[in-house]
């Protein structure tokens, strides 16, 4: 199994107190330092290019985070999201990484990859940057798979918040299919049932306190038949575990061993229809007890 990861996006710093901080990667990378991770074969996210952030962003949002980019200091995007002078080499990297482990994939390097990077991605629109997020890293990648050849990519969010970023991006593409397990209400306040794209959308709202039967239920119910009748050629994971119970800015239940079962079905599904291909990207939790335990349970059951 490859690890896609690399310094810049431990430079990225938000400010001081903001829940999306370098020691939130510096968590899962402890985690992935013991001896059953020692398989894990690492590799130097590249940068995104231009033209592969331009097949999900507008041009105006490259070139504005670009010109945010600030010599000293912060800029801030908006009242959560905010840029220091390493942010854009970490952005670059983040999403350079999922592109380049849905290369490797699709050229036969492996069958599975985790990419341990910042900031996440999955609240950044075609035009927007928002929620911690710069640019969509698992669209990024996505839209690399599609670019080499694969006609159905299913992408699956497991974060507690919405990925209104990645639903916006391909609500017109029936080639991708998005679904979502999140809390409802919460920030951003979209993922309702009824948003539903091109019938390429699958949203699964669980209610404040749902824990380990409801998420279970609900993926099994919704999310399960959606992919397999999708038949997906790549699966790929908006890795978030800010629904961990610990976690400070949602009120979802989730344990460690959630992580790991819906990872579990995940592989089983791509096993059946994309030669084992998985592609999972980290988004939220800050919880730094939660998110390693939770980083360790997910990579262990995606590397089974």
């Amino acid at each position: 199994m490859l690890l896609y990861t690399h310094p810049a996006c431990l430079a990225h710093d938000p400010g001081k107190g903001h829940p999306e901080s370098p020691a939130r990667l510096r968590a899962v990378l402890d985690a992935l330092d013991g001896p059953g991770f020692a398989r894990l074969v690492r590799h130097e996210a590249p940068r995104a290019t231009r033209e592969q952030l331009a097949r999900v962003h507008g041009t105006e949002l490259i070139d504005a985070i670009h010109a945010a980019t600030p010599s000293v200091g912060h800029a801030q995007l908006d009242a959560d999201t905010a840029m220091s002078p390493d942010s854009l080499e970490a952005a670059l990297r983040a999403a350079g990484a999922v592109c380049s482990a849905v290369d490797a994939l699709i050229d036969g390097e492996d069958t599975r990859a985790f990419c341990a990077v910042r900031p996440p991605g999955h609240h950044a629109t075609r035009d927007t940057a928002m929620g911690f997020c710069l640019f969509n890293n698992v669209a990024a990648g996505a839209a690399q798979a599609l670019t080499r050849g694969l006609e159905r990519v299913a992408i699956v969010d497991f974060d507690v918040h919405h990925g209104n970023g990645t639903q916006d991006i391909f609500w017109n593409e029936p080639r991708v299919l998005y679904a979502s397990t999140h809390q409802s209400p919460l920030y951003p306040g979209t993922g309702a049932r009824a948003e539903t794209g091109t019938g390429n959308i699958v949203n699964a709202p669980l209610p404040p306190g749902a824990g380990s039967a409801e998420f279970r239920a609900a993926f099994a119910a919704n999310i399960a038949p959606a992919l397999r009748d999708f038949r997906p050629q790549l699966v790929m994971i908006s890795a978030g575990f800010d629904a961990h119970r610990l976690d400070p800015l949602a009120s979802l239940e989730f344990e460690a061993e959630d992580f790991a079962w819906v990872t579990h079905e995940l592989v089983d599904i791509a096993r059946e229809h994309a030669g084992g291909c998985v592609v999972s990207s980290l988004e939220g939790g800050y919880s730094l007890i939660a998110l390693r335990e939770s980083t360790a349970a997910h990579v262990a059951a995606l590397m089974e």
